[in-house]
């Protein structure tokens, strides 16, 4: 097939490894996929200390199960992507230890506190869901397929991190204050989560004419908004004066240039400071169980 006839057939799950699909489409598919596990991956780093630093044993096991499932959904996303021809899932997983693979912009950005938790796992998943739930409707029949297993997963990590975020909230005036200046450090951060503005978005276009996305990223983001804002006002969190949020016609709207888009660009690219730290972080561990991968290939040999 050419891109003429990809944008014609164009539907949800419309394409498997079956087709004979243009390299255009492959490559589209391949960084937009590479790129959700990356992030899957990365997110789980984020959140790894906090099997130990959560406050109770049930935090804890909530917190192991969750790492371990989105460890899981960068296995299957690799897999998805690497259905497409391009690249092996050891090349991207060596991507994104030396640097070169590109992940969510939250992810880049440090996690040390306890009550900055719902932020990732409330707030972040949140908005991760919205994207995720597009994605089942996607063209590439795999990537649609990892969707089911993931979003029915990331329901429950949703919960869990609601959980979290309503014992904060109703807790001790110290608790609802860390939670109260939590929220302000990272809303902006989660509220560029869907990327840059739809003028300077490069990939959107390709993506949605061949059926690969279904939502811009500003749609997404006053999706996110409408749904999410009133939650944060539920649990007595202040939206912050800046970035200026204003409502019309019933729907919530950012004003998108009160937010720091020479920080996003910069971590984008991963230059920012944060960046460096994450993906070192991510390396050293690739290279401290190299012998696991070296044992299960020579056990694989005939």
């Amino acid at each position: 097939m050419n891109v003429e006839e990809v944008t014609e057939r164009a539907e949800p799950r419309a394409f498997s490894p079956h087709d004979d699909m243009p390299e255009e489409y492959r490559k589209a598919a391949t960084r937009m996929i590479q790129f959700h596990a990356n992030s899957e991956i990365m997110g789980a780093y984020l959140e790894r200390p906090f099997i130990r630093q959560a406050p109770s044993l049930d935090r804890k096991l909530a917190f192991s199960a969750k790492v371990q499932d989105e460890i899981g959904h960068g296995q299957l996303l690799y897999r998805a992507a690497e259905s497409l021809g391009i690249k092996t899932r050891a090349e991207m997983l060596d991507e994104l230890a030396t640097g070169e693979g590109k992940f969510l912009n939250c992810f880049h950005y440090p996690m040390t506190e306890w009550w900055e938790t719902p932020m990732i796992a409330f707030f972040v998943d949140g908005a991760a869901m919205r994207r995720q739930a597009t994605i089942k409707r996607t063209s590439w029949e795999p990537y649609a397929h990892a969707m089911d297993k993931i979003c029915f997963e990331e329901g429950f990590h949703i919960k869990h991190g609601e959980d979290i975020m309503r014992t904060l909230a109703t807790g001790s005036r110290r608790e609802q204050q860390l939670l109260q200046e939590a929220f302000e450090e990272w809303w902006p951060r989660i509220l560029q989560f869907f990327g840059p503005t739809d003028d300077r978005s490069t990939h959107h276009d390709f993506s949605e004419r061949v059926g690969l996305k279904t939502m811009s990223n500003d749609e997404l983001r006053q999706a996110f908004l409408n749904a999410y804002l009133p939650k944060a006002q539920k649990y007595g969190l202040e939206i912050p004066d800046e970035p200026r949020i204003r409502k019309e016609d019933g729907r919530y709207i950012v004003e998108e240039d009160d937010l720091d888009w020479e920080e996003f660009w910069e971590i984008a690219s991963n230059e920012y400071a944060g960046s460096h730290e994450q993906i070192d972080s991510r390396a050293a561990t690739q290279e401290a169980v190299a012998w696991v991968r070296n044992a299960i290939d020579r056990s694989e040999q005939p």
